[in-house]
């Protein structure tokens, strides 16, 4: 007998979700727990398990649809004594094809990690096209079958280019002069919150943007020597890295504790000011399904080193599209870091209802004058600060900013602040 399975409530008002990927296809048998589906609400990306071990009946949506919740997402029947052995026969194909899914989640549209290739090829094998979701839409919106696309990167993997290319007749050469052709598609999920959350900041906060330079050339010292450390090192082996952004965190958290307006909201008709005890700091994150900002929670009880474990959990969630919706709330100051893309200075929009947001520019090695009237290489990045006009006035983010800074230029006064 065919059950469906519904699309339950996944809480925070969303009502429907978008079908970004089917893992499975009608008649094939699955067992218990194995991905069916990956589908993403206006929060992050979700994968839907299989209830049973059994047979898919029915897919009820097609990909880039629009799921409902409440209603039956897909049917399946499932196992009796002679299709659970059939099931059983199949689980270690199940594995190495729910390994190899999770495997294209660490992987950007066109990166492939060296030590993962071999899953990859056994997709390939399968008779599976290698593609990220984004690809895959292309070849949907093309009416191409990705699976006759020949790949043009490593062990296979189907690029945007390919698809056009396929769908042209022609070579990848040519993809170029293809490239205006014209197509529309709805702005969907986390991309259209974010653009609503944007208009909504620019319209009602005013905006004032203060810029610096902060030379970095003694902190990237310092953690050059920290990452001999043993405990850092072991750390390393857990994956758990030692960036610069938990001294930024950290630098951060300091400051405000002698700057509190930084760190505070204020209500929608700007009647009442709340200050915040606990330093909730976000990190714009560029992941597959968009721009996320999670926070790493009472920074201001953290150690650097906890910080460092905080951010790659956060940063390893936010790039998979699977940051935990706890993780998404309650920040009150943010980080973005765009000089890891490019850029220098930038004019941050305020991720409301806080009050302040910092760009960091990337890294530069750029000649300055030394106590002694020398030119010396150092190490200096732009930080472009936007804050809420209504309630923190320049000069506060000026001298606040200039403490941070004094923390992040001589990493040593960081001790003397930390209680």
């Amino acid at each position: 007998m065919s059950i469906d399975f519904i699309l339950p409530d996944i809480g925070e008002g969303i009502v429907e979700c978008e079908l970004v990927e089917w893992l499975v296809k009608e008649g094939e048998t699955v067992v218990e727990d194995q991905p069916i589906a990956d589908v993403m609400t206006d929060k992050a990306l979700v994968q839907i398990p299989a209830m049973h071990t059994g047979v898919i009946d029915k897919l009820f949506y097609k990909q880039g649809e629009i799921a409902k919740v409440h209603e039956p997402l897909f049917s399946m029947v499932p196992a009796g004594d002679d299709v659970g052995s059939e099931a059983k026969e199949t689980v270690s194909d199940v594995q190495v094809e729910v390994k190899a899914k999770q495997t294209e989640e660490k992987i950007s549209s066109n990166v492939i990690v060296e030590n993962e290739t071999q899953v990859i090829e056994q997709r390939s094998t399968n008779g599976k096209a290698v593609a990220s979701p984004a690809v895959r839409r292309v070849a949907r919106e093309l009416d191409v079958n990705i699976s006759e696309v020949a790949g043009s990167g490593k062990k296979g993997r189907v690029y945007k280019e390919d698809v056009v290319s396929f769908e042209q007749g022609g070579n990848s050469a040519s993809v170029q002069s293809l490239e205006p052709a014209t197509r529309t598609e709805p702005i969907r999920g986390i991309k259209a919150v974010m653009a609503k959350a944007m208009v909504n900041s620019v319209s009602t906060i005013p905006h004032f943007t203060y810029c610096e330079e902060i030379d970095m050339t003694e902190l990237i010292s310092l953690r050059k020597e920290l990452k001999e450390a043993t405990i850092v090192k072991d750390m390393a082996k857990q994956d758990i890295k030692l960036t610069m952004m938990p001294f930024f965190m950290k630098a951060m958290s300091l400051a405000l504790k002698e700057f509190p307006i930084i760190n505070s909201q204020v209500n929608e008709d700007c009647t009442e000011l709340t200050y915040f005890n606990d330093h909730n700091i976000g990190m714009a994150v560029d992941s597959k399904v968009g721009l996320l900002v999670p926070n790493v929670k009472q920074v201001q009880n953290k150690s650097i080193l906890d910080l460092a474990t905080d951010i790659t959990r956060l940063t390893t969630d936010a790039r998979s599209g699977r940051v935990q919706s706890a993780d998404l709330k309650g920040g009150t100051i943010t980080i973005s870091n765009i000089g890891a893309i490019g850029g220098t200075v930038a004019t941050p929009i305020i991720n409301k209802p806080e009050a302040a947001i910092v760009a960091l520019g990337k890294l530069q090695t750029l000649p300055r004058f030394n106590e002694q009237g020398d030119v010396e290489a150092r190490s200096i990045m732009q930080v472009s600060w936007s804050g809420d006009h209504r309630i923190i006035d320049g000069g506060s983010i000026a001298r606040f900013c200039n403490l941070w800074k004094s923390f992040l230029e001589k990493p040593t006064n960081m001790l003397v602040h930390m209680s």
